[in-house]
């Protein structure tokens, strides 16, 4: 999502193959070329050797983060308890996570396993697509979330009445539409430039920078909407969620017990670590860009960032949510006798 003008490009790179070039459109200033497929680099930097061998940790922090995320996802469902706003947030979070990393993970682990860097221009730009509409949507469930740890802690008897389940169900609703028309332009954008250059991708995934900077042609309306929507949407949910964590600090320091004080700001500390395995990465992708040089362990670190938040989030709302971390005993416990 608001990666899309972060990217990690390697200008050392020279792995395309020969392409076919489809001609798809006659405009006013010439005929719109595609080629039937890009390549994916992978992990910038790796030779095929070792790019099989991550295949397999690949693989394990995909099938974490499948039932972490769908285990939560359960465990709150089947849980009548935990049907409070805190907890309908983290499952949409879930949700939300479940399907990025089916979006990303499965494609790369074929990639490192096989080598075969082909997909096809219309896949890549479903895939593209995907995945920033998903961390839009990612995006505003953490700026709900802090939104329901803002009235809890500041305004505890609104609480019940502010964050009713219709409230919370036209929250998640909105998360989900804000991201799809936000994002659906992109395809359709990038399907009006013409690409006879160079075909490679330079992630194990698409992305709109990346594709962008395919084209031979004019990219002045992807540029500007991609900035329009690093504004209205990595800029505006960025702004309330830290102004949320303001009064937050503020009303915990104006406690009179240290005890109490740390007990409202301990209901905070899972929502900060999913806000900052969503941020840190970004903010980090975009200084090692602008810094260059040659490819490190941190280039390849961030390169992947979308990896991150589907295999961090459960691990980290499992371990510091009671309700879950109870229940999830619980299970072992049963199924050990």
């Amino acid at each position: 999502m608001v990666f899309l003008l972060f990217p990690f490009i390697d200008p050392g790179l020279g792995m395309q193959k020969p392409q076919d070039l489809v001609p798809v459109m006659a405009t006013p200033n010439g005929t719109l070329v595609h080629p039937v497929y890009f390549l994916l680099v992978g992990i910038p930097g790796l030779g095929p050797n070792i790019h099989f061998w991550l295949a397999f940790p690949l693989c394990f922090m995909y099938a974490l983060a499948t039932l972490g995320n769908l285990a939560i996802v359960l465990i709150i469902r089947v849980e009548r308890r935990l049907h409070e706003p805190m907890y309908l947030f983290l499952a949409m979070l879930s949700t939300i996570d479940l399907v990025l990393s089916s979006v990303t993970m499965p494609k790369m682990a074929s990639l490192f396993l096989t080598g075969i860097q082909e997909i096809g221009f219309n896949v890549c730009l479903a895939q593209m697509f995907l995945i920033h509409a998903l961390s839009a949507m990612e995006l505003a469930v953490l700026l709900a979330m802090a939104f329901d740890r803002f009235v809890a802690i500041c305004h505890p008897l609104w609480h019940a009445s502010v964050l009713t389940g219709p409230t919370v169900a036209k929250i998640g609703l909105a998360a989900l539409t804000r991201g799809f028309v936000f994002f659906f332009p992109l395809p359709f954008i990038l399907k009006r430039l013409s690409y006879c250059q160079t075909h490679t991708v330079t992630h194990s995934f698409c992305l709109h920078q990346d594709i962008m900077k395919l084209s031979c042609t004019d990219t002045m309306v992807s540029v500007v909407y991609g900035l329009f929507i690093i504004f209205s949407v990595l800029g505006v949910d960025s702004l309330f969620i830290g102004l949320c964590y303001i009064l937050i600090l503020k009303t915990v320091l104006e406690l009179s017990s240290l005890g109490a004080a740390l007990k409202a700001f301990n209901t905070c500390i899972s929502h900060l670590c999913a806000v900052l395995v969503f941020y840190v990465p970004l903010i980090g992708l975009s200084v090692v860009r602008r810094l260059g040089g040659p490819t490190s362990l941190l280039h390849v670190i961030m390169a992947n960032i979308y990896l991150l938040p589907p295999v961090v989030n459960p691990v980290v709302y499992g371990a510091k949510t009671k309700e879950i971390r109870s229940w999830i005993l619980h299970m072992f416990s049963q199924g050990g006798r």
